[in-house]
């Protein structure tokens, strides 16, 4: 993509590890084979109604519950199998967690339900550490309601919930508010004031109360644990490829469209989407083969992430030129999926190399998501 627009600058957050109910610490492996079946998620609306949200797929069917906070649990739910975390990225860790929640409920003629928070307790606790997001809330509630989940409830994370204790937290929440007839949780699971409570101490918990406890191993790719963590490396590393590997999907950037210098059409002949970036895990800088989700819709690009060495900038800034598109698409959210990286971001002698250069770019760009649309319609 041209290297060119308004820079919008971004918060770029330190990229420490962070609990989880399905992952484990990350290893310096890089995997070397891919998943063969990613799935892509088109971002349906959210609308509030009551004391409850309601998730709808496309159509308005109704496809899955969210409750905002455990007080507003307005209703008894059926048998639930419960589950318990931050799930940030929903990747395939997550996924064979939810897979089991899945399978517990149908056993207890029941509902699948998650329990997840906001904002993420590190963004309390110590906001200077709290790490760079693989999805925004929204996003998380989408690609959890496509696992196929009944239920999320959001627990609204503050000092006062992080003092309830382990025992209280499982007596008078999971028991009392939401009546849990099994909770699955992953096998490095830690809950309470101080992370006290933890398993073995769940399943003592569960023979006293009547609840069932699951223990979900964590999933492998090629000798790598599947983790938020390690995500966020291959994120920051560049490793894109890898990072999509692990997600099941291509990494995505979800952002509004902000006013740019139109140096991309004006001086390049490559007009650009800049995209305002937020707490996001950013990528590392350079070219990539992207795909564009817009109103529904979907396009190929190619997108230039950096600092545009070429015209001497200096903050961070995504520019994403849509092929095969042209409209006034200003003030609206675009969904950009990174499927591979292309190059480094690199200072050229002058403007004619640099456009030489995004014609490349541009080409390769195509050939990739030609083969991918072709990979993904086979599948």
């Amino acid at each position: 993509s041209a290297e060119a627009g308004t820079r919008t600058p971004t918060a770029v957050r330190p990229l420490d590890p962070e609990p989880s109910a399905s992952t484990s610490s990350a290893t310096s492996a890089i995997p070397k084979k891919r998943i063969a079946k990613q799935t892509d998620i088109t971002y349906t609306k959210v609308f509030q109604r009551s004391s409850y949200i309601l998730f709808l797929r496309k159509g308005d069917c109704l496809a899955m519950r969210i409750f905002m906070g455990i007080d507003n649990l307005n209703r008894n739910m059926r048998n639930p199998a419960l589950t318990i975390g931050n799930f940030d990225g929903v990747h395939l860790g997550h996924k064979a967690l939810f897979k089991r929640v899945k399978e517990w409920a149908k056993k207890l003629d029941g509902e699948s339900v998650v329990m997840t928070f906001n904002p993420h307790p590190l963004q309390v606790f110590r906001p200077q550490d709290a790490p760079a997001f693989i999805t925004m809330h929204e996003q998380k509630l989408a690609l959890i309601e496509s696992c196929g989940i009944d239920a999320v409830i959001v627990v609204p994370f503050n000092r006062e919930f992080a003092e309830i204790s382990a025992t209280d937290f499982v007596k008078k929440i999971i028991v009392e508010k939401i009546g849990a007839k099994a909770i699955i949780v992953g096998y490095d699971y830690r809950f309470g004031r101080n992370r006290e409570g933890n398993i073995e101490f769940l399943k003592a918990m569960g023979e006293k109360e009547g609840f069932s406890i699951d223990v979900v191993s964590g999933v492998h790719t090629d000798g790598v644990v599947v983790s938020s963590t390690m995500i966020r490396h291959f994120i920051h590393d560049g490793f894109i490829k890898e990072a999509g590997d692990l997600l099941g999907r291509p990494y995505e950037i979800l952002g509004e469209v902000v006013p740019g210098r139109a140096r991309g059409g004006r001086l390049l002949g490559f007009p650009t989407a800049n995209v305002r970036l937020s707490i996001q895990a950013s990528p590392k800088p350079g070219v990539y083969a992207v795909e564009v989700e817009l109103e529904g819709k979907k396009y190929m690009g190619a997108a230039n992430l950096g600092y545009n060495p070429t015209f001497g900038d200096v903050d961070l800034s995504l520019e994403v030129f849509i092929l095969d598109f042209d409209g006034d698409i200003y003030g609206k959210q675009i969904l950009v999926r990174f499927v591979e990286r292309l190059r480094d971001e690199v200072k050229f002698s002058g403007i004619e190399e640099l456009i030489a250069q995004i014609q490349k770019d541009v080409e390769r760009t195509r050939e990739i998501l030609t083969e991918r649309s072709v990979a993904v319609g086979a599948q």
